[in-house]
């Protein structure tokens, strides 16, 4: 393990030691912290495990998870180069959204996985997750558009897309999403130029 596989597990033991939403863990079956490369670029962040991520442990591994699998590999990138986590860790019963104190309940912890990976940019996926980092924002507004906030004492570049969920079932918003995920690569390159300078 390296130190930053080592940082995070020592995240997701004091989530359990901390007991954080005790009403939510009694009902799920695995507390779903995250999943692919601690040195990644992009960290990709959803609102809350599903059914299929509860069972595995992982993130986006159900219909959701597949199309954003596409989608990566569509802008010239695998699941393997990025990582994918989610704000609240446990399942919400019968798949509901999370709610603001589950939310705030789990934020510290986020920002402790965001601190030990150091990613060039966040990329929110739906509105819950995105709320989080632009509070004052509509999604249909800026969904595609970098911004770049003030994290802790650094700067961090979100990108808010729509989730994938919602795409599954919406033509048209699935159109939208590919196109705003094919940016992403050409985001990163931009902020690169911006730090050689």
């Amino acid at each position: 393990m390296n130190k930053k596989q080592i940082l995070l597990e020592q995240i997701r033991a004091d989530i359990i030691n901390t007991n954080i939403c005790p009403d939510l863990a009694r009902e799920a079956m695995n507390l779903v912290m995250g999943d692919g490369n601690v040195n990644a670029d992009i960290v990709f962040i959803g609102e809350a495990p599903g059914k299929k991520e509860d069972q595995t442990g992982l993130p986006f591994v159900g219909a959701a998870g597949k199309f954003l699998n596409e989608m990566l590999t569509s802008a010239g990138m695998d699941r393997s180069d990025v990582y994918i986590t989610n704000i609240v860790k446990y399942r919400p019963p019968n798949n509901r959204d999370p709610s603001g104190e589950e939310k705030k309940a789990f934020w510290p912890y986020l920002v402790r996985q965001l601190d030990v990976i150091q990613p060039k940019i966040v990329v929110t996926l739906g509105r819950h997750s995105m709320e989080n980092f632009l509070p004052e924002q509509k999604i249909s507004v800026v969904h595609g558009q970098p911004s770049q906030i003030d994290f802790g004492s650094d700067q961090i570049t979100i990108v808010p897309l729509y989730h994938p969920a919602a795409a599954l079932y919406n033509g048209s918003m699935r159109t939208t999403l590919i196109e705003d995920f094919m940016k992403l690569p050409k985001i990163i390159e931009i902020l690169d130029k911006e730090k050689e300078k």
